[in-house]
């Protein structure tokens, strides 16, 4: 009679335990990541009140079965759904991540690391990435600084938004194209100014500049020079040296050559251009601009070998008053004044053929002045006074001059006349803008830019109409080198492999470093700790340290999105009538029992 009772109160106990389970999972039905439980009963050891007997063969009786009589039910196994997946819930959240697998993230309280599927994330104030709801620091691999790709090692905390990784740092450009169609027919590379196209590039501080490359024909076929005419910074001023002296940008491409234009501009005295080797002025062509130019004897370098265009000299409009100006702006007047306006350079460069009695020579415009306003003469040309009074006109006038080329630093591109495609730019596909000898500190000699290898083997020579498309642009054709402006953070993005890259605003984008995951042999060994959390156990497994990336085991992250509770409300429910119905039937035997006992105690009254 007393067993009854005890069988219906193991009965109570085990299905209030498996109570506390229904109840504890539909609790955490929105648990992020949260795994539920089942549980399991098995039956209390039976009493025995006769063993099982063998058949006996002299008696001819056969044998008996046991008899034992239950004690009731005990709590038996209690496992997770580990494994179970939980349905993806999206929140929008860059650092929500979710699992997809049987892998765990790795977090750290400082002490001692634990695991969970729990992939509510965020940055904190020193720019860890840790868990939402504790500050537990997420774990992971680093990034190694020599190759700058992950090394897998004993994983550490993901500081993602350090001080270095919120810039990226900038870059000289050391690399440059230039592609499109160089049509012969129009009729910007046919002009005495030429065809100007800017390429950009930085320095290695991260400011930008910009080169104005000058394209034009020569007389011969398929044959074009290109050469720099000058470099601006981002304010649109003309750059110097690092001494502060003006550049011949010309010079850049480092070659000299010469190729023939016939440009038919003529100088002469009478009213138009006064070649005054004595009075050393010059007087400027045409009006509202015209007047003399005076002083230019100080737009000799020092060393007298050619001009110095920062020295001041004196202009005075036709009909006005004397102003001081630079050698540029005044020989700009001049340029301008021959029809070469924003071409100081080229005016410069025009050849003009003089001879006297016993020498003929090609000088440029730039020779003729600095020969005749220098202080020293050239002893292989002749001064242009020399030259003039040689070539004096019958009424006492100054000869003649014509330009009938143009003499110029920089290169030369070669097309094949018949199809039209490149051939070569000074015997290869490339020349390079040489900038880290010209453009240096004074004191230091080191230089802010990188020398740029501009690749021409892009252009082409094909009828367009008259309509040129060439374009110059940083970067090699594999968009290397391209330079860069210092970067700002402007965004993380996590990879499904865990990997972390930031991007920047200067089009870069930097690894930062890689979610490590764990993954057990038992993973329904872990141990909760609350928090989301779970702790390794020597049933489970034990953490390596190391971790492992989550797709080498079929797994991958997704951003965005968190994992829900695999909780199903309707298998918790029926478990919740079935334990319900369980829990009713063994108080029934406890009443019952007692009902019985009841009886027994009134037999005597």
């Amino acid at each position: 009679m007393m067993r009854s009772l005890f069988s219906g109160v193991a009965g109570l106990k085990t299905h209030q335990t498996k109570m506390d389970v229904i109840g504890n999972n539909i609790a955490n039905v929105n648990t992020v990541a949260f795994k539920s439980s089942s549980i399991t009963f098995n039956d209390l050891m039976s009493q025995t009140t006769q063993n099982a007997s063998g058949a006996n063969a002299q008696t001819g009786v056969g044998g008996t079965n046991a008899r034992q009589i239950g004690l009731g039910v005990k709590s038996g196994a209690i496992s997770m759904n580990i494994k179970g997946q939980g349905s993806a819930q999206s929140t929008g959240n860059p650092f929500d991540i979710m699992i997809t697998g049987d892998n765990f993230f790795v977090v750290n309280n400082g002490l001692e690391n634990f695991f969970t599927r729990d992939g509510s994330f965020y940055v904190d104030g020193v720019g860890n990435l840790a868990m939402a709801s504790n500050g537990y620091n997420v774990m992971g691999w680093q990034v190694d600084p020599e190759t700058m790709d992950i090394k897998k090692d004993t994983v550490s905390a993901l500081r993602i938004m350090s001080a270095a990784n919120l810039t990226y740092p900038p870059e000289a450009t050391s690399a440059a194209t230039v592609t499109g169609i160089l049509d012969k027919a129009d009729t910007d590379v046919t002009s005495d100014a030429g065809m100007v196209k800017n390429l950009n590039f930085y320095d290695s501080l991260g400011y930008q500049y910009t080169a104005r490359l000058v394209f034009k024909n020569a007389d011969e076929d398929g044959i074009y020079s290109v050469e720099v005419s000058k470099i601006l910074d981002a304010d649109g001023n003309t750059i110097t040296d690092g001494a502060g002296k003006a550049i011949d940008f010309a010079s850049l491409f480092g070659d000299s050559s010469q190729v023939n234009r016939t440009k038919n501009i003529t100088f002469n005295a009478t009213g138009t251009y006064s070649w005054a080797a004595d009075g050393k002025s010059i007087t400027v062509p045409g009006t509202p601009t015209g007047g003399t130019i005076s002083n230019l004897a100080n737009l000799v370098s020092v060393s007298g070998t050619g001009l110095d265009l920062t020295q001041t000299v004196t202009y005075t409009p036709d009909g006005g008053t004397a102003e001081d100006m630079t050698g540029e702006e005044a020989l700009a007047l001049i340029a301008k004044g021959y029809g070469y306006e924003g071409d100081t350079k080229g005016f410069l460069n025009l050849v003009v053929t003089t001879e006297n009695s016993t020498t003929t020579s090609q000088v440029t415009v730039e020779e003729m002045l600095a020969k005749q306003f220098g202080a020293t003469n050239d002893q292989v040309l002749q001064t242009l006074k020399e030259v003039g009074e040689a070539h004096l006109n019958a009424d006492g006038t100054s000869a003649t001059f014509v330009s009938d080329g143009s003499k110029f630093n920089g290169a030369l591109i070669k097309f094949d006349p018949d199809t039209g495609n490149f051939n070569n730019i000074n015997g290869g596909k490339a020349v390079t803008l040489k900038l880290t000898d010209i453009i240096a500190n004074a004191d230091t000699g080191a230089s802010n830019f990188s020398d740029i290898t501009i690749d021409f083997s892009g252009m082409t020579m094909f009828n367009n109409n008259g309509t040129s498309t060439v374009t110059a642009a940083y970067g090699d054709s594999k968009g290397l080198n391209t330079g860069r402006m210092l970067g700002e953070m402007i965004g993380v993005s996590i990879q499904k492999d865990g990997k972390i890259y930031a991007s920047y605003d200067n089009g870069m984008t930097k690894l930062l470093g890689q979610i490590a995951t764990a993954n057990f042999a038992n993973s329904s060994g872990l141990e909760k700790k609350g928090d989301n959390l779970y702790s390794s156990t020597m049933n489970s497994g034990q953490f390596d340290n190391i971790g492992v990336d989550i797709t080498s085991t079929g797994g991958y992250m997704t951003t965005g999105v968190l994992e829900m509770s695999n909780v199903d409300l309707s298998s918790e429910f029926t478990e919740m009538i079935t334990t319900q119905r369980g829990f009713q039937a063994n108080s029934r035997i406890i009443t019952v029992s007692d009902t019985l006992l009841e009886e027994l105690t009134n037999l005597k009254r």
